[in-house]
C-alpha cells in the first residue's frame, strides 16, 4: 500500500481504524515530496519538523483511546495567502516574504481544531493574481502531467501537489477560477463554493467581494468532505452567511440523476474554444445525460462581457485592499529613502511584481475621478446584468455544464508576455465570480497530449450538494479520476 496514493476519505478510514499511524502517514508524504517536489515545485514552505512533532504527539495521545474527529492526522498543504499562525504567508511576493501571521485564519482555525497535519505553504500568483503561478516571486510551479506546462492558477501550487500525491489534499482560494482552472489543468477537484458559504477572515484580500476559498482533491468525495470542515458562519466575516451547512457527503448516495435538469449554454461553446476540450465536454454531458440529466440548451447573453467586467470589478478592489502595503505597517520596507513619499514609492516598486503593479495602476485608473461612472460604475451594472442571467437560466436549470478551460494547460512562457491571452484563460470560470455562485471543476478527459481536460459543473447560491452530486455520480461512472501522472 502507497500511503500517497489514497485519497483523504481512505486515508482517513484506515488511520481512524488504527491501520496507519500519523507518523507513518508524515513520513509517507514527505518522502514523495523529497521525490517529486525538486520537478514540481509546489511548496513555498516545508513544514516537516513540525508535522513530525505533531505527528508523534497524536499517536502518543491516541495510543489508550482511539476516538478522532475527521481531520485528524490529515496532511494537508494550504495556498500561502491564508494566514497560518507562526507560519510564514507570503503570498509569493518579495512584499510578505517575511511575514509570519500572529493569527489562524478562520479556516485554518477550524482544521486546527480538528488536529490536521499542515505539510506547508503552495505557491501562488503572487497575490493570487495570475492563471498560470508564473507570477510568483519564487518562480513558477510545474504541471505534474508534463514538466513543461503550468499548473494554472493563481493556485497552481496547491493544484500541483494534490495532483503530485505531495498531500491529500489542499485549499485554495477562487476569485475568477483560481481553483477550478488550476484543478482542471491538473486532472484534480476544485471546488469554489458559494460567495459567504466559507469564510474569508485570514485570507488576503485581492477583490473581496469575488474571493472565496474552498477545496482541491483528488476525487469529489474528498471535495465534500473538506467543504464540510470549513464552511459555516464566521461573526469574524461580515460576508459569512448565516446558513447551517448541509451534510455534504449525504448528497453523493444517489447514484443517478434523474430529474435533475443540465443546462448547457451555447455562448460557452463558441469560437476559440479547442476541439479536444469540446468534444471532452460534450461527452461528459452525454454522460450526464445517460445517467438520467434531463439536457437543455440555455442562454447565457452577456458571457462575452464577463472578463471585461472583471477586470475593471477586481483591479478597483485590488488597487484598494493593496493600498495598505506601503512600507510602514509590516511587510517588506525599501532602505534609504528621502521621505514618507519616497518610502511608499520604493517599497512598492522593489516589493511588487509586474502583474500586480499592472492590475493596481488599472484599478486605480478606473476608481478616478471622472473615470468612475464611465467604468467601475457601469461594469456593476453589467455585473447585475450577469446576475440576472444565471437567475434566469435557474428557473430552466438545475445545474450548468460547461468546460473549465477553453484549452489544455499551455507551456511555461507561452503567454506570459501577452496579458490579454492569459487573461481570456479564465473566461468560463469568471462569471461564476460575479454571480458569487458555487462551481466545480472535475476530470472529464484528456487531450491527444495526454493533458488533462476539466468539466464545469455550476450551481445555485447555497445548492453545493447539488452540484457535488451530480459531480460524483458522472465521476463514479468513467474512469477518469484514476488516472494519475506518471512522475516520480
Amino acid at each position: 500500500m502507497s500511503i500517497h496514493k489514497l485519497t483523504l476519505c481512505e486515508l482517513q478510514k484506515k488511520f481512524t481504524a488504527g491501520e496507519i499511524t500519523a507518523g507513518e502517514i508524515v513520513h509517507a508524504y514527505f518522502l514523495r515530496i523529497s521525490q517529486v517536489e525538486p520537478k514540481v515545485k509546489a511548496f513555498v514552505t516545508q513544514l516537516k519538523q513540525s508535522a513530525s512533532v505533531q505527528a508523534d504527539a497524536l499517536d502518543q495521545r491516541l495510543k489508550g483511546w482511539r476516538r478522532t474527529r475527521p481531520l485528524t492526522g490529515m496532511p494537508l498543504a494550504i495556498k500561502d495567502n491564508l494566514c497560518t499562525e507562526g507560519v510564514p504567508t507570503t503570498c509569493s511576493s518579495r512584499m510578505l516574504q517575511n511575514f509570519v501571521p500572529p493569527y489562524d485564519a478562520t479556516v485554518i482555525t477550524k482544521l486546527r481544531e480538528q488536529e490536521y497535519i499542515l505539510l506547508g505553504k503552495t505557491n501562488l500568483d503572487e497575490f493570487a493574481m495570475g492563471s498560470s503561478t508564473e507570477n510568483s516571486a519564487f518562480g513558477p510551479s510545474r504541471n505534474p502531467w508534463n514538466l513543461h506546462c503550468v499548473p494554472g492558477g493563481s493556485s497552481g501550487g496547491s493544484a500541483a501537489a494534490v495532483a503530485a500525491d505531495e498531500c491529500v489534499a489542499a485549499l485554495g482560494s477562487d476569485t475568477g477560477g483560481s481553483i477550478r482552472q488550476p484543478a482542471a489543468f491538473c486532472g484534480v477537484v476544485g471546488m469554489k463554493p458559494t460567495y459567504g458559504r466559507v469564510s474569508r477572515y485570514g485570507l488576503v484580500a485581492f477583490a473581496s467581494s469575488l474571493d472565496q476559498i474552498g477545496p482541491i482533491t483528488k476525487d469529489v468525495r474528498d471535495a465534500a468532505f473538506l467543504l464540510g470542515a470549513i464552511a459555516g458562519h464566521d461573526p469574524m466575516d461580515s460576508t459569512s452567511a448565516q446558513l447551517p451547512v448541509p451534510d455534504y457527503m449525504k448528497a453523493l448516495v444517489k447514484k443517478d440523476l434523474k430529474k435533475l435538469r443540465v443546462g448547457v449554454p451555447r455562448e460557452f461553446f463558441a469560437e476559440g474554444l479547442d476541439p479536444e476540450v469540446e468534444q471532452a465536454v460534450r461527452a461528459a454531458i452525454e454522460a450526464l445525460k445517460s445517467l438520467g440529466g434531463e439536457i437543455k440548451e440555455i442562454q447565457l447573453p452577456r458571457t462575452d462581457a464577463a472578463v471585461a467586467v472583471y477586470y475593471v470589478v477586481a483591479t478597483a478592489e485590488a488597487s484598494s485592499n493593496l493600498a495598505r502595503f506601503d512600507g510602514v505597517k509590516f511587510g517588506l520596507r525599501a532602505k534609504e529613502t528621502k521621505d514618507l513619499l519616497d518610502l511608499y514609492m520604493k517599497t512598492r516598486q522593489e516589493g511588487f511584481g509586474p502583474e500586480v503593479k499592472r492590475r493596481i495602476m488599472l484599478g486605480t485608473y478606473v476608481l478616478s475621478a471622472g473615470y468612475y461612472d464611465a467604468y467601475y460604475g457601469k461594469a456593476q451594472a453589467v455585473r447585475t446584468l450577469i446576475c440576472r442571467d444565471f437567475e434566469a437560466a435557474f428557473k430552466e436549470v438545475d445545474v450548468i455544464a460547461t468546460p473549465a478551460t477553453p484549452t489544455p494547460a499551455f507551456k511555461l512562457g507561452e503567454k506570459s508576455e501577452d496579458p490579454l491571452q492569459m487573461y481570456l484563460s479564465d473566461i468560463f470560470t469568471i462569471s461564476v465570480n460575479l454571480a458569487g455562485l458555487p462551481a466545480i471543476a472535475l476530470l472529464c478527459g484528456f487531450s491527444k497530449a495526454g493533458l488533462p481536460i476539466g468539466l464545469q459543473l455550476i450551481g445555485r447560491a447555497f445548492e453545493e450538494e447539488t452540484i457535488l452530486r451530480a459531480a460524483h455520480a458522472y465521476e463514479q461512472s468513467t474512469q477518469w479520476h484514476l488516472k494519475r501522472p506518471n512522475i516520480r
